[in-house]
């Protein structure tokens, strides 16, 4: 592996897929040696609003507005946050919202990213081929590497 600066996404949900995937991520970065620092931004998309009803009238807040939302983040950021300090990496935690797979291109894109890492859905193969995969779509459709960990 070349030990120069890269830029890295990984995706955030919580799920045991996703910690592996941070993991990873947090090691590819620290895989940089100190010379060239790599920089890792952590991304957890939140799906966007929903569909246009009679409930619109009385909106609901944003979840980063909801109570007990800074304690939420910090459990789902807790080990991509932990790992980063363990090995002085550089990361940048953010929350958008939107489509997973589009989230997570855009802001590869947005921020000249050179992988994006994502755990594996652990879907079987029918749900996967009804409902697709977000790693799926990253792999096919991504303009940089893409690492998915199982």
């Amino acid at each position: 592996m070349l030990t120069l600066r890269k830029k890295i996404i990984v995706a955030i949900d919580g799920s045991p897929q996703s910690d592996k995937a941070a993991e990873e991520a947090v090691r590819l970065t620290a895989a940089s040696g100190t010379k060239f620092k790599s920089q890792l931004y952590a991304v957890m998309v939140l799906p966007s609003m929903k569909t246009p009803s009679f409930t619109d009238f009385f909106p609901d807040k944003p979840a980063d507005e909801m109570p007990g939302w800074q304690e939420k983040r910090d459990r789902l950021f807790y080990v991509v946050e932990k790992a980063a300090r363990e090995v002085d990496a550089q990361l940048e935690s953010l929350v958008v919202y939107g489509d997973p797979a589009e989230e997570l291109m855009l802001l590869a894109e947005e921020k000249n990213c050179d992988v994006i890492v994502v755990g594996s859905s652990g879907k079987g193969r029918m749900k996967r081929t009804l409902l697709g995969s977000v790693s799926t779509k990253i792999s096919l459709q991504a303009h940089c590497s893409v690492y998915i960990v199982r």
